[in-house]
């Protein structure tokens, strides 16, 4: 009836207690350190299994969280470009000025007045056009499901 063998033990790391935020620690498309947003092209692309999953997962976390006052966010596609790369408008959208110097250089300045050296190193995230086609365009073809 029971074996004398011991209970053969799982291989490898044990399993962590925040896989979620484990992740998207990994930065996949989408994500930053606050937010993880979805394309809803992309979302309604999956094959309808996915769909139903997603659906019910995201309606145990609002009936969760429904509590919570919401705001509404504002999703703004963006992308990195160096500051010396910025022409006026993306200067203003992200605070910063440029202006020449007492000695001829370009200097680039926060709206505090402060001055940002190495514009040619430093990085910020300014508006683009978004690459994932809206809704009711032919969006990319979503991927197989898993063979589970």
């Amino acid at each position: 009836m029971f074996t004398p063998d011991p209970i053969p033990r799982p291989t490898g790391p044990p399993a962590s207690s925040t896989p979620l935020g484990d992740y998207l620690n990994q930065s996949p498309p989408g994500s930053s350190s606050g937010y993880a947003v979805l394309p809803r092209s992309l979302a309604e692309a999956m094959p309808l299994p996915w769909q139903q999953q997603m659906r019910n997962l995201l309606a145990e976390f609002h009936q969760a969280f429904g509590h919570v006052q919401w705001p509404v966010y504002r999703v703004v596609p963006s992308r990195y470009e160096r500051l010396a790369n910025l022409d006026d408008d993306q200067l203003a959208e992200v605070g910063c000025t440029v202006e020449v110097g007492d000695d001829g250089e370009l200097e680039y300045r926060l709206r505090d007045g402060r001055r940002i050296e190495n514009p040619e190193e430093h990085q910020v995230l300014v508006s683009c056009l978004d690459p994932i086609p809206p809704r009711g365009t032919q969006p990319p073809a979503a991927p197989p499901p898993p063979a589970w």
